[in-house]
């Protein structure tokens, strides 16, 4: 059992000791936390939030106590009940208000939860901020309204219908040109509130969606994080309903998974270089991912006369980056596309509508389309190291190693080859371990890269 706090906020599992675990004490601790701190960055303001919870087990109980703790703040609350991470960021901007909340564990299994924190853009918070959160939360520094001064709470059960809304006025968004296509997709929302947003997107594109595990129940009818190996169900159903393509998303409905109609997977890792592509067509400008990304996504905003640029690993940190270059569209390799023109969050939804307008306007299929983009593959994986090591002189050491080569050094170590090849090194911060991402032409090499550095790292020790 674990409970992590993070500059995002805090994710845990259900039940078990107060300290270890999202148990009710520390789901108000926090939410009193962010609360208070909202309230130190607007003084003399009534504050107001709103919160939004995806669809597992936990959401109800965890998504009460959060707003009956900022009630007691005197913070006024509103809550769109069943809701998807970009749905809560964009209704934090519409209604005006000073923050907000997504109760969510994203991919992880049912029995996790997390609290993830926005500010008054509908953005995650940075590290002073959330440092901030983490230190009133430990000092227990709180002050509860009185009485007569308690927070007020509605309801607004309308926020996936006006998100929707926002996708479809996009400029880029071609609706009449999907409309035409008339589109077959099956959908796997994993039981969660993608279940009630995705198909509701797609009717109003005039998509045929044949549902898979689009019931928000919570109970995730497989692992729901949506990669190759857990998407056997809806492999199989696209090609059985002879489907155009199918669409995967996670729990809160920010990440995007593609099935081609085959039944191989369009790859995570695509579905940014595919909307990328489609926006550069439109509205040349710079791109953004992260460094543990593809560089196939350099490798289309060359091929369009355009910049790419790497940031840190993080959506906080991808966000930071574009802002900063003043990006068209940018995101993560997870199938999590950020797109300004709508908001600085990762949206499933965003990406369903600029997917489905690119295969329109392209006539190809979605294979097609996916051999159209140079053939890159990406192999994970994290060695363990003894409690003492020194990981940050050991990357150092890393660096000297292959000095020869360009080393990028923003998150980590990332070594960029000059046959294209590239593996990021990162440490994580709760354990002795390093992560390791390697690209290269074939699963095979990817693998054989990584364990190559695996094998420098144990010898450098």
């Amino acid at each position: 059992m674990t409970l992590i706090k993070s500059i995002s906020g805090i994710r845990g599992t259900i039940g078990g000791a107060t300290s270890d675990n999202l148990t009710p004490l520390d789901t108000v601790k926090f939410a009193a936390a962010y609360g208070t701190w909202l309230k130190a960055e607007n003084t003399n303001q009534k504050i107001k939030i709103v919160i939004g919870r995806d669809a597992r087990l936990s959401g109800s109980m965890v998504s009460g106590l959060i707003s009956n703790t900022l009630l007691g703040l005197g913070i006024d609350v509103i809550d769109l009940e069943l809701s998807t991470t970009p749905t809560v960021e964009l209704a934090v901007v519409r209604e005006g208000v000073h923050g907000g909340i997504i109760v969510t564990a994203s991919h992880n299994p049912k029995q996790w939860n997390a609290l993830k924190l926005l500010n008054h853009k509908g953005e995650f918070l940075n590290a002073e901020e959330g440092s901030k959160i983490i230190a009133l939360a430990e000092k227990e520094a709180y002050d509860f309204a009185e009485v007569d001064d308690l927070g007020s709470y509605s309801v607004n059960t309308n926020a996936i219908e006006a998100h929707i809304d926002e996708v479809l006025a996009l400029e880029h968004v071609a609706v009449e040109a999907i409309k035409a296509k008339d589109f077959k997709v099956v959908v796997d929302a994993v039981n969660s509130t993608g279940g009630i947003a995705i198909p509701a997107l797609l009717e109003r594109l005039g998509v045929t969606c044949i549902p898979l595990y689009c019931e928000p129940t919570g109970h995730f009818p497989h692992n729901p994080e949506p990669l190759a190996e857990h998407l056997t169900a809806i492999s199989k159903r696209v090609v059985e309903e002879q489907a155009d393509l199918g669409f995967v998303v996670d729990p809160d409905v920010d990440r995007l998974a593609i099935v081609n109609e085959d039944g191989t997977m369009f790859g995570e890792e695509y579905t940014l270089v595919a909307c990328a592509d489609y926006i550069l067509g439109k509205t040349p400008g710079t791109t953004v991912s992260n460094l543990s990304s593809t560089r196939v996504l350099n490798d289309v905003s060359v091929g369009y006369d355009q910049p790419y640029f790497a940031s840190a690993v993080g959506e906080v940190n991808v966000v930071t980056k574009m802002k900063e270059v003043e990006a068209v569209i940018g995101g993560e390799g997870n199938g999590g596309i950020i797109y300004p023109e709508s908001h600085y969050g990762r949206d499933a939804l965003v990406g369903i509508a600029l997917f489905l307008s690119h295969l329109a306007e392209t006539g190809k299929s979605c294979k097609e389309l996916r051999n159209s983009y140079p053939a890159f593959f990406i192999a994970k994986e994290k060695l363990e190291l003894p409690a003492a090591t020194d990981i940050d002189a050991l990357l150092m050491q890393i660096q000297k190693v292959y000095a020869n080569e360009e080393v990028n050094t923003i998150d980590g170590t990332k070594i960029i080859f000059k046959n294209k090849e590239w593996v990021h090194m990162r440490k994580s911060n709760t354990e002795p371990i390093v992560r390791i991402y390697a690209e290269s032409a074939s699963p095979k090499q990817a693998e054989e890269l990584a364990q190559l550095m695996i094998k420098t790292i144990t010898d450098l020790i």
